[in-house]
């Protein structure tokens, strides 16, 4: 009850927002500015929050959702004057090491696996099955890069060109997000862009996290015994909490797991 009697000092509160998942926008759910939007608000806007902690384990995911998240949670840290920890579990992979590093800090466990400081596209290819089985494909466009790396037919290397020129701003613009946040922390004699993974301890000394810390004693060695945890998170739609699923969703749940098993989870 001190919290609401004047003169009385109050012990101090950090919010704690869960980022589990894959981020995506739109019926794929996971991770979305638009789906997190109300949920990061009111943990920097209710109240003084001595602190703002964010509980990462994301394999990563759309870039542009992953830039979104951090610019909102950054515009807020410093609208706000709060400071950022971020507290890695299994993995912060790709977007997911995006959205660690809109953290002040990075605390990590030993196991937990950082970086994948790159971009990925990925397709399936079935033009020989499907001259094998005697299908044919029949499209239309206006436009001569409307079909662009089309899975019904042959690869072409003027693709692939046009694929890597379209990655490169994108891993340029991550490199950016990393290097403006990590700044003078990072061993930039090592090579930490082309898209490789560490554990834990090895990301601390590379500069990709700041340290080997948990949560509760983290925050409890920073600001004293007394902290109040309060947990924010992204609520799931209604049928994902009942567990069933429609045929998007389904899709959705497999490119998931596929996105987690690059990472052995």
């Amino acid at each position: 009850m001190k919290q609401y009697i004047p003169f009385i000092r109050k012990d101090p509160v950090v919010p704690v927002i869960r980022l589990q998942g894959v981020i995506a926008s739109g019926p794929r759910g996971g991770l979305s500015d638009q789906g997190l939007a109300t949920v990061i608000e009111k943990a920097f806007r209710r109240g003084k929050p001595a602190g703002v902690a964010l509980v990462i384990n994301s394999p990563g995911g759309s870039p542009v959702q992953s830039s979104l998240i951090a610019a909102r949670i950054r515009r807020l840290a410093s609208e706000k004057g709060v400071r950022v920890h971020a507290f890695v579990e299994d993995v912060a992979a790709s977007g997911g090491y995006w959205l660690a590093c809109a953290g002040d800090e990075i605390w990590v466990d030993e196991s937990s696996l950082v970086g994948s400081i790159g971009v990925i596209f990925s397709s399936f290819g079935f033009h020989e099955f499907m001259a094998r089985n005697g299908i044919e494909r029949r499209v239309h466009t206006a436009g001569r890069s409307k079909s662009l790396a089309d899975p019904f037919l042959p690869e072409k290397p003027e693709d692939v060109e046009r694929l890597r020129a379209l990655q490169e701003p994108i891993h340029r613009a991550f490199i950016e997000h990393v290097k403006r946040n990590r700044g003078a922390r990072l061993d930039l004699n090592a090579d930490l862009f082309n898209a490789d993974v560490w554990t834990g301890q090895e990301a601390v000394r590379l500069g990709l996290a700041d340290g080997v810390a948990h949560l509760v004693p983290k925050l409890q060695e920073i600001y004293g015994d007394k902290v109040r945890l309060l947990p924010y998170g992204q609520r799931r739609p209604l049928l994902q909490r009942l567990g069933m699923s429609l045929a998007g969703q389904a899709l959705a749940e497999v490119e998931n797991r596929a996105l987690w098993a690059r990472y052995g989870l």
